[in-house]
């Protein structure tokens, strides 16, 4: 039996949760990781986020000895406000909230990471500048959408995820690492999307909507498994969710459908990874 979970991009579907935590109970791994985009949208009040804790609470409770640590980020869905309730539950220890932080889980190290590119959505509080500061045609800049919460207009501007990622690592080796992040990494099977023939006053659309800094990092870094969700369609359009980048497997849980998409892995063999969709 696999003894990691991955899940990511629930949208507060509420049958999707319920479906994650019935194979909890039943399966008891080691570890859940959940990548972002929890919410039903940004307009949902913080009793939606307080009944998922309270479920993987009563889980924790129930399991014990054997109930598993739970890693979770937001993402580009999410509202910045999530933070707050994210961190008041880690102090409670429903879960480990890691985004921009790092974590040791046995022998291995952690990390999570909610930005993502800019993107043609208006909100805001989770998309950063990539690796410059040149938007894709159609995409709407990080300092002109909306934040929930009053922001630094400076470091909107000069802040890059590519930046962000060599901060948060430093000189670490990462051969052993676990990364959360909720965008994929750019021109993989991971990261395209539905805009074939799609163009912005006459400027065709680039597919892949993935993060050149993360594919880079991957390239440049190897860690031993990242974690991707943000683009539904894309194991639709591909037919893959996953890619072996070098020695790094990078998964992805994001689906278009109505099942929740579940990823299970050993740390100890990620190559054999499995995807179940699960009805709900």
């Amino acid at each position: 039996m696999k003894n990691c979970l991955f899940v990511s991009d629930l949208h507060g579907k509420t049958g999707r949760y319920k479906a994650l935590f019935s194979v909890i109970r039943a399966e008891k791994p080691k570890a859940v990781f959940i990548g972002g985009d929890l919410l039903p949208g940004f307009g949902f009040p913080p009793e939606f986020i307080l009944g998922v804790a309270l479920s993987i609470q009563e889980i924790k409770k129930e399991l014990a000895k054997v109930s598993p640590r739970v890693f979770i980020i937001p993402g580009n869905d999410d509202p910045q406000w999530i933070e707050e309730p994210l961190k008041n539950f880690e102090n409670l220890g429903v879960w480990e909230y890691i985004h921009n932080r790092q974590v040791v889980f046995k022998d291995h190290r952690i990390f999570g990471y909610a930005f993502v590119p800019p993107t043609p959505f208006l909100l805001k509080d989770w998309e950063k500048y990539d690796v410059s500061r040149y938007v894709d045609p159609g995409c709407i800049p990080p300092e002109e959408g909306i934040h929930t919460r009053e922001v630094d207009a400076a470091n909107i501007q000069f802040s890059t995820i590519q930046d962000d990622l060599e901060r948060l690592t430093s000189n670490q080796n990462l051969e052993k690492s676990i990364f959360l992040f909720h965008a994929p990494p750019w021109s993989t099977k991971l990261d395209r999307a539905a805009l074939d023939g799609i163009s912005v006053d006459h400027a065709p659309l680039d597919p892949h909507i993935g993060s050149i800094a993360i594919r880079r990092f991957i390239e440049n870094r190897q860690p031993l498994i990242t974690l991707h969700g943000h683009v539904h369609e894309s194991s639709r359009l591909t037919g893959e969710w996953k890619q072996q980048i070098g020695r790094t497997w990078a998964f992805s849980a994001a689906h278009d459908g109505e099942e929740l998409a579940l990823v299970r892995f050993n740390l100890e063999s990620p190559g054999d990874a499995t995807r179940e969709l699960i009805s709900v």
